[in-house]
């Protein structure tokens, strides 16, 4: 599940924080990097449970309404499609989520005043009444529901993107990447796999875990050359006003260039000019940008690079 664009963006906020602690150790660093990474996966899962915390309640929401004093016909007899949903059911049947849950003890019963705002928002949406209303009963259309209702609701919630950075400060930057992991999940599960079902791997080979540490190991020990190339090609721009973030971001791009000659230089530059535009200030894309084109032209005529 973890992909270079999540790497990049974990190795240029270490990088950051082991110049803001001068105690800070390469090893410790390097720690630091891959916690943070495997808190990524874990988000990952906890967000697949969600659907799980959200069918529950309003199983639970079911059970209490046929309760009341005076209940209604609906509420004696109501449409229990939603609630046997067979993807959810999959979902809480999974061997590798249950022991997610077990381990993590992260419940998403401890935040019902979610739970309900989303289940509400999701019981008004055209999705979720075109469901219902459907005479149809299959895997592939319960699938499907869930597909569509995480993109809908999930995504780009912005009180679920706070409640979770108050559970995990690594939170805060990786829930947009994990998002779309979870509806790539989504759209891979298979009914005949039943609880067997694997989510995606932690890491897709080696390859990328030696990508992570060797990344930030070029960017700490030659920052002193990245950094002399910045300021040699920053013409009349003094190097001292530069935004310390954009120094970081050019610092990794730089040891992404040297390190992995096989990635090819238009992916490295957009995606470091991507992480300037988000996470640096407002000017800093077409900084960075314009510094880094500058920089690798000045090395492909020199031929210190080839790409």
């Amino acid at each position: 599940m973890i992909n270079r664009v999540l790497i990049r963006l974990k190795v240029v906020q270490i990088v950051y924080a082991y110049y803001q602690n001068s105690g800070k150790s390469v090893k410790a660093a390097e720690e630091e990097v891959f916690f943070s990474l495997s808190k990524a996966y874990d988000l990952y899962k906890h967000l697949l449970l969600l659907i799980v915390g959200i069918t529950n309640y309003a199983s639970d929401r079911i059970s209490f309404k046929s309760m009341k004093l005076r209940p209604t016909d609906s509420d004696i007899n109501p449409n229990l499609k939603f609630v046997n949903n067979r993807f959810a059911a999959q979902l809480q049947e999974n061997i590798q989520l249950c022991k997610f849950a077990e381990k993590s003890k992260l419940d998403w019963v401890e935040h019902s005043d979610l739970l309900r705002e989303l289940l509400d928002r999701i019981e008004e949406s055209d999705i979720y009444k075109e469901y219902m209303a459907s005479e149809e009963s299959s895997y592939e259309e319960d699938r499907e529901l869930w597909r569509k209702l995480y993109k809908a609701f999930i995504f780009d919630n912005e009180k679920l993107d706070a409640m979770l950075e108050e559970q995990s400060l690594y939170w805060n930057d990786d829930k947009s990447i994990v998002d779309t992991f979870v509806v790539k999940t989504i759209k891979r599960f298979e009914e005949s796999a039943g609880a067997e079902q694997e989510l995606l791997p932690e890491y897709k080979d080696v390859e990328d875990m030696s990508y992570a540490r060797n990344l930030l190991h070029a960017a700490i020990k030659n920052a002193d050359e990245y950094r002399k190339l910045m300021a040699d090609n920053s013409k009349n721009w003094d190097m001292s006003r530069f935004a310390f973030m954009d120094v970081v971001i050019m610092q990794v791009a730089l040891a992404e260039v040297f390190t992995f000659g096989d990635i090819p230089l238009s992916v490295t530059l957009n995606e470091y000019v991507e992480i300037a535009k988000y996470y640096s200030t407002a000017k800093s894309g077409s900084f960075v940008n314009g510094l880094l084109d500058s920089i690798t032209k000045r090395l492909r005529e020199e031929g210190k690079i080839k790409k």
